[in-house]
C-alpha cells in the first residue's frame, strides 16, 4: 500500500480556476515519462524492490497509478482530502453506506434514485439499519425526523427526477449538531456547478458514469471525503470489497473530465432553451427545472451553486403523448442513464424508479406521464425540433 501521506499532500493547484483544474488533473502528466496522456497501467501487480523497502505500488486492487491520478483529480475538484474511484455509482454509494452499522439510523431524500432506495430498503434495513425517507428541502421536518441513533443524512440535490433542492449548508449544520455524517450525491451538478464539501458536507458521491465521464462509454463511481480519518476507513473497506476502478476505465474517466467545464456549460445552455420551450407546449402540463426563477427552491440553488445543470423532468397530458414521444424521437434517444453528450430521455416509473412503491411514487409526483430528459450538447434547435415533431 502506498504511503498515504504522499497521497494527501499532492499538488492541489489551488490558484487555478476549476475549468483549468479539470484539464490538468492531479499530476496531469506522467511523472515517470512526461506523457501528456496519463498512461494506462494495465497490470495486476508490481515488482518489489527489496524486502526492507516499502514500494509505492504493490497490487492493483489496492492501488494503481492510473486510478490514483483519477482520485487525485476528483479530490482537487471537490476540494476534499481523499477520493476513491470505484466500478459504478452504486458501488460508491455502497462504500459510503458501509460506514453504518446495525442499530444506526439514516435519513435520506424521499425523491431519490431508485437504486439508492433499493439498497437502503432491501439491504441496509435487512441488516439492522433504520431509515426514514423525507423531503429534505423541509428543514423542520428533518429536525423532527432525527433520532438518537441518527448517524447519516444522505442528500440528493437536485433530486432525481423531481428536481427538488436541499440546503446543503443548513443540513450540514443540523447533522453535525447531532454527530451525524452528511453525504451529498452530486451527480447532477458535478463539482463544476456545486461543491458540497465547501458547504459543510462530509462526503460527496457521484455516479461517474454520468457527467464526469460524459460520453456514455464507462461505468464508474466516485467518493470524496473531507476528513482524512474517514478516508482511511474507506480505503481499507475498498481494498476488502475489491471495488477499485480498473486502469482502463480510470483512463477513460480522466479523458472525459478534461472537457467537463465545456460540456457542463453547453448542457446548461441547451437545457435552459429546451425547458423554456417545453413550458409553452400545449401537451406539456408541468416542467421541472431548477433554473426557473419560480422554482420554489431557486434562492437556495443560487446560494449554493454556480449553475443549474442539464436535467429536466416534464409531465405531459396523457400516456398517449408519452408513447408518441418515445416512439417517434429521432435525435433524442430513449435510454436510461444521463449526463452524456447525447440527449437521452427516459420514463422513470417504468425504468429508473421501479423499486419505489406506487403509493410513494404518486405522492412524489412520479406518475406514468412524467418523463426525464438529459439534455445533451447537440444544437439546442435540433433537440427542440425533434421533441416537437415527436409530439405531433
Amino acid at each position: 500500500m502506498k504511503d498515504s501521506k504522499d497521497y494527501k499532500n499532492f499538488n492541489r493547484k489551488e490558484n487555478l480556476k476549476l475549468s483549468s483544474k479539470v484539464v490538468h488533473g492531479g499530476d496531469g502528466v506522467d511523472p515517470a515519462t512526461g506523457s501528456l496522456s496519463f498512461p494506462i497501467y494495465q497490470t495486476a501487480t508490481f515488482k518489489h524492490s527489496a524486502i526492507e523497502i516499502r514500494d509505492p505500488y504493490n497490487y492493483s486492487r489496492c492501488i494503481n497509478p492510473t486510478r490514483e491520478e483519477l482520485e487525485k483529480t476528483m479530490a482537487i475538484l471537490e476540494e476534499g482530502t481523499r477520493a476513491f474511484a470505484v466500478n459504478s455509482g452504486m458501488a460508491a454509494t455502497t462504500l459510503v453506506f458501509s460506514l453504518l452499522k446495525p442499530g444506526d439510523h439514516i435519513i435520506m431524500s424521499d425523491d431519490i434514485y431508485g437504486g439508492t432506495f433499493r439498497e437502503v430498503n432491501e439491504v441496509l434495513s435487512v441488516n439492522g439499519v433504520e431509515y426514514d425517507s423525507i423531503d429534505l428541502s423541509d428543514l423542520e421536518l428533518l429536525k423532527k425526523t432525527i433520532k438518537k441513533n441518527t448517524k447519516m443524512i444522505f442528500v440528493e440535490t437536485p433530486t432525481n427526477p423531481m428536481m427538488k433542492v436541499a440546503d446543503i449548508e443548513k443540513i450540514a449544520k443540523i447533522g453535525h449538531d447531532i454527530g451525524a455524517l452528511v453525504v451529498v450525491d452530486n451527480t447532477f451538478l458535478t463539482p463544476y456547478f456545486q461543491r458540497p464539501l465547501t458547504l459543510g458536507a462530509d462526503i460527496v458521491v457521484h455516479s461517474g458514469t454520468k457527467y464526469l465521464g460524459g460520453h456514455n462509454d464507462v461505468l464508474a463511481g466516485i467518493v470524496v471525503v473531507k476528513d482524512s480519518k474517514i478516508g482511511e476507513i474507506l480505503e481499507i473497506k475498498m481494498y476488502i470489497y475489491g471495488a477499485g476502478l480498473g486502469p482502463l476505465d480510470s483512463w477513460v474517466m480522466l479523458r472525459g473530465i478534461k472537457t467537463l467545464a465545456l460540456r457542463m456549460e453547453k448542457h446548461q445552455e441547451n437545457a435552459i432553451k429546451v425547458a423554456n420551450w417545453l413550458r409553452k407546449q400545449p401537451k406539456v402540463e408541468q416542467v421541472y427545472y431548477v433554473g426557473f426563477e419560480d422554482h420554489k427552491d431557486y434562492a437556495v440553488t443560487k446560494k449554493q451553486t454556480t449553475g443549474f445543470g442539464g436535467m429536466i423532468s416534464f409531465r405531459v397530458d396523457s400516456m398517449e403523448t408519452v408513447n408518441k414521444i418515445l416512439e417517434n424521437l429521432k435525435l433524442v434517444i430513449f435510454a436510461e442513464s444521463l449526463g452524456g453528450v447525447e440527449s437521452l430521455i427516459t420514463h422513470p416509473i417504468s425504468r429508473t424508479h421501479t423499486e419505489i412503491s406506487e403509493e410513494k411514487r404518486n405522492a412524489l409526483g412520479i406518475t406514468d406521464t412524467l418523463l426525464r430528459l438529459s439534455v445533451g450538447i447537440e444544437d439546442a434547435d435540433d433537440i427542440i425540433a425533434d421533441l416537437e415533431q415527436a409530439m405531433k
